[in-house]
């Protein structure tokens, strides 16, 4: 027997574990202490009334011989695909059924149509990033390299003539920054991948978060993008689904990625269950109401944060468009996450996490209650300012 030798190119730790780890272990130590997390981006508010509704319909339906459902189509349910087209037709972006599947998540998504591509291809990713797009294909081999993603360019990397790339990933509005490209940004990453015969594979999975209306939420608004992209989307974040599992990849019917994609999961996938569908259904319809609602709480959340870090004079960058709010502490960013928690009892997630670019920076994110995250900002004040007295003493300085 022979293992995949890519393995032992992984990191020891996935970036989130580590930070449970550690969490944990200070949990074990202090039993007490009221610890509140603005790090791992897992939402913490129910689901809508409408979707629980239509899970108890559809569970009902299952009860019944005339409602029963057993294995499901493989790119998804009519009723859903059709509740997805919808909702980008409501932004002025037309998509046909055969071009939707309904996946159980982003992140699957993500990491299995990299079974499309040959090993061969080499992968541009910003750095920093979401460390799943680097591992995914680390297990499979793949050359990668990486657009650096720095204050000076608004963690928004544009593209490089002399930089060679065959499969291209885009978070925007972007995990861990919190930056979101406009359109015309958008339009050079497209050019440049029909230049070099490349694919983007586009993570929408926060655009619901979008409110300044220069950001793109989809990258189907940009002219070429049906030519060279593949846009994958989840309701996790806009709807509360991180628990349930649903997504979508959008793939344009004239790429030759469509009907491999539909063989890839008939192979290995056999469809979201057909109550999940029915609660994702609803979240597109009767229930976006409820569930952008959800969303803006998160958004008070970051502006919370937000008003609170302008007072304190910290740079910073996301929390308009997205549920994160990026900032730099200037010294290596797990002795500040250490330190935090042992003085703040607070929770983040150390940017050096995301890639090199990330040292001396930190991700918050907005996942909380509106109470929680004002008790967590009333403590990060006095903790801050003990912080910057003693940083130059107890800290070596990064960047």
């Amino acid at each position: 027997m022979k293992l995949n030798k890519n393995f032992k190119n992984l990191k020891d730790d996935y970036l989130f574990a580590e930070v449970s780890k550690r969490v944990d272990a200070y949990k074990a130590e202090f039993p007490s202490a009221d610890v509140i997390s603005l790090g791992i981006g897992d939402v913490t508010q129910p689901l809508s009334m409408k979707v629980t509704e239509a899970c108890k319909s559809a569970a009902t339906d299952m009860s019944t011989k005339s409602g029963f459902r057993g294995y499901g189509p493989y790119d998804g349910y009519p009723f859903l695909k059709n509740a997805v087209i919808d909702y980008y037709k409501a932004r002025g972006i037309d998509i046909e059924s055969d071009e939707v599947f309904i996946t159980d998540g982003a992140k699957n998504g993500i990491g299995n149509i990299l079974d499309l591509f040959s090993e061969d291809n080499t992968v541009l990713v910003p750095d920093p990033v979401y460390p799943a797009y680097v591992d995914a294909n680390v297990l499979h081999g793949r050359k990668i390299i990486y657009a650096d993603a720095t204050a000076e360019n608004g963690f928004l990397p544009m593209p490089q003539k002399r930089v060679k790339a065959d499969i291209i990933y885009i978070c925007s509005p972007n995990n861990p920054t919190g930056a979101a490209y406009t359109a015309v940004q958008l339009k050079c990453w497209v050019d440049y991948a029909l230049d070099n015969g490349a694919v983007i594979i586009y993570d929408a999975a926060y655009e619901a978060f979008i409110e300044d209306g220069k950001a793109a939420r989809s990258i189907f608004e940009v002219t070429g993008a049906r030519d060279c992209a593949v846009e994958i989307c989840s309701l996790s974040k806009m709807a509360g689904f991180t628990g349930v599992r649903c997504g979508w990849t959008v793939i344009p019917l004239a790429s030759p990625l469509n009907r491999m994609w539909l063989r890839r999961q008939a192979i290995k996938f056999n469809g979201t269950s057909y109550v999940v569908q029915r609660m994702a259904e609803s979240a597109l319809r009767g229930g976006l109401a409820e569930c952008k609602a959800t969303v803006a709480m998160y958004k008070k959340n970051a502006k919370t944060i937000m008003k609170k870090f302008d007072e304190l004079g910290i740079e910073y960058t996301g929390g308009v468009n997205a549920p994160y709010i990026w900032f730099n502490c200037g010294v290596d960013s797990w002795a500040f996450f250490d330190y935090m928690l042992k003085k703040a009892r607070l929770v983040c997630t150390p940017g050096s996490g995301f890639g090199k670019n990330g040292n001396g920076w930190i991700r918050l994110t907005s996942f909380n209650s509106a109470e929680r995250t004002e008790e967590a900002i009333k403590r990060f004040e006095p903790f801050w300012k003990e912080f910057k007295d003693v940083r130059s003493k107890l800290f070596a300085p990064v960047g």
